[in-house]
């Protein structure tokens, strides 16, 4: 199936699409409310595929690039789900031990789109690791929607225990020099943005895109710098922004924000119509850029 764009569909569809990947909806509440676009033969059920993931249309760096190694390793997490798992990828010739990313996926646990991710920061000269929320249940199960309602099942305050336990792991795994970034999206950004409070003893660099923020008071505990990337037409998560970046000034932390004008949430993943490729590249180019500066 050839990937559409945002501009191709109604923008009050697009706002339905996104309470329905957040949890907002159901599917049935979304093809219900979706039926009023369906016109020409296409049907909401249709719709809901051409808004979808689909993850045959993109992998930069595909699993099984002669310049990356990676391999699925476990990990424990003894104040969350105590064993996970999660990809650790790094330059095939490394020169030595290299500065660590936690790579952190969406809300339906390790897709393709973020392994990719993993091992683009691994080509980029980092030791990546991404861990897979869903592990105790199996794993990512191959279907976003099936991920989704996995995820919504388990306690967060273990997820939240699971990636601090990975953050942990990668500081101090044997490939790792101990300088350590995260970069997540969409529950991702807002975990990158709790692992920037949670371990700030840490966390050198995080960037959350599109994520969710910490209190005034949690915020106040980050050692480390932030570039944090937002897309404009994502009101609900933009809502927040305000206060946290006035914590962010009262608390003196260093932090970089960028508002991609005429973007969706999502504007980074390039398996779904919501990919825009000048944010994304834009954005992308300004990590790495921020990774080199602080993990050098």
């Amino acid at each position: 199936m050839e990937r559409k764009t945002a501009r191709e569909f109604d923008q009050e569809l697009l706002v339905l699409y996104d309470r329905y990947v957040h949890g907002q909806i159901d599917r049935r509440s979304f093809l219900q409310h979706a039926g009023k676009f369906a016109a020409g033969g296409v049907t909401a059920a249709a719709l809901l595929e051409m808004l979808s993931p689909q993850y045959a249309l993109a992998a930069e760096v595909p699993a099984g690039d002669p310049r990356v190694s990676s391999s699925q390793v476990k990990y424990p997490s003894p104040e969350g789900h105590g064993e996970m798992r999660g990809l650790l990828a790094r330059p095939a010739r490394a020169p030595g031990r290299l500065a660590g990313v936690v790579v952190v996926h969406e809300n339906r646990g390790l897709n393709p789109y973020i392994e990719d991710v993993a091992r683009r920061v691994a080509l980029a000269g980092y030791v990546a690791f991404a861990p897979d929320a869903l592990y105790p249940l199996g794993g990512y199960p191959g279907n976003d929607d099936e991920g989704r309602a996995m995820q919504a099942k388990l306690d967060r305050a273990k997820i939240t225990a699971d990636f601090v336990a990975a953050a942990r792991f990668l500081h101090g795994h044997e490939a790792c020099n101990g300088k350590l970034g995260v970069v997540g999206f969409c529950f991702g950004g807002l975990m990158a943005n709790t692992l920037a409070w949670r371990v700030p003893d840490l966390i050198r660099a995080a960037v959350p895109y599109y994520g969710g923020q910490p209190s005034a008071a949690e915020a106040a505990r980050i050692k480390g710098a932030l570039l944090l990337h937002y897309a404009e037409l994502d009101t609900r998560v933009n809502a927040g922004w305000p206060a946290y970046e006035q914590a962010l000034k009262e608390s003196r932390i260093e932090y970089q924000a960028h508002i991609y004008p005429g973007v969706h949430h999502g504007f980074h993943n390039d398996t779904t119509p919501r990919y825009d490729e000048a944010a994304a590249k834009l954005s992308w180019s300004r990590t790495l850029e921020f990774f080199g500066r602080k993990l050098a």
